[in-house]
């Protein structure tokens, strides 16, 4: 087995384990399966390849949880790809990754996202750049400290084998500022971990993306079982809409995996599956004072959750 079919076995086990584990938490709902291929472009500039896209929709805890599979090649690469990488103009290349994101039914259930991924562009038969990517982030509408803690703890354990607080620390911070809405001035939620182009050692970093996969069961399971029974009301429930429209805003206009999958051709089903099923807006928005609603825009900047809450 070569590098790219070891990381391609990893990447579809994970999917795996990570649907059976959701259907475990939800109990009601199950995920259906869309299987697509592309036929080959190889010649044309066009994409190749397939994947995986599973929908879980109306569930007793999720009202929707996506996560996709993708296995894509391509001989050439968008100019939003190419700006700052002049190396990988004109290249071939091929893209393999895992990325979920589910949005929950209760308010007081925080959004979360993880992607992990590898990249390879070749140029007459010689590797030109080859990287892992990846990461996890975590959305509250009405957060709790024990679960920004927890799931910082994680994080910050699961990097330990790999500059433990170094490693957690840049991440971290790489993170906040990935997940930031300039346009609003705010964080997306309340961080985690994020990291591109990484390519220090391949077997080093596959075990670093490896790690980061199997943490995001260990650092969402938990949090789903505190807060998947706590009741809530209308009030609640507009709220988690017009704050699911910042997620929105996010991955459209700042997303850069959003904007490489669709510049590039890619499927856009599975790109948009991201999308909350239902969220709204409202002009000129502000919570009450002192109110619940009010108090997530302390959490919506970086900060050291493990110094502050620990």
């Amino acid at each position: 087995m070569n590098d790219f079919d070891a990381v391609r076995g990893y990447l579809t086990g994970l999917q795996d384990r990570i649907c059976a584990a959701m259907e475990g938490a939800d109990g009601a709902a199950r995920f259906h399966e869309d299987a697509w291929t592309r036929p080959d472009h190889s010649t044309d500039g066009g994409l190749s390849g397939g994947g995986r896209t599973r929908v879980m929709r109306d569930g007793a805890v999720f009202e929707q949880a996506g996560i996709g599979f993708s296995d894509v090649s391509g001989t050439a690469l968008p100019p939003s790809a190419t700006a700052n990488r002049p190396e990988l103009a004109g290249a071939s290349w091929r893209a393999i990754g895992v990325s979920l994101v589910f949005h929950p039914r209760n308010p007081y259930l925080p959004t979360t996202h993880a992607n992990v991924r590898h990249f390879r562009a070749e140029r007459d038969g010689r590797t030109v750049a080859s990287w892992f990517g990846g990461g996890f982030d975590l959305t509250p509408f009405y957060p709790f400290d024990e679960d920004v803690l927890h799931w910082h703890r994680t994080a910050r354990a699961l990097c330990e084998p790999f500059g433990g607080q170094a490693r957690y620390d840049a991440h971290k911070a790489w993170c906040d500022e990935y997940f930031f809405l300039k346009h609003r001035g705010e964080t997306r939620g309340v961080g985690g971990l994020f990291f591109d182009d990484l390519a220090d050692d391949f077997d080093r970093d596959f075990a670093y993306m490896r790690a980061v996969g199997d943490g995001f069961l260990d650092a969402w399971l938990p949090i789903v079982e505190r807060r998947k029974a706590t009741q809530y009301g209308e009030r609640e429930r507009e709220f988690q809409l017009y704050r699911r429209g910042r997620y929105v805003e996010f991955n459209l206009v700042w997303d850069r995996g959003t904007h490489f999958g669709l510049q590039s051709g890619g499927r856009s089903e599975s790109i948009l599956m991201s999308l909350p099923p239902l969220a709204r807006w409202e002009y000129g928005f502000e919570p009450e004072a002192d109110s619940p609603e009010a108090r997530l825009a302390d959490y919506l900047r970086p900060r050291d959750w493990l110094a502050e809450l620990g």
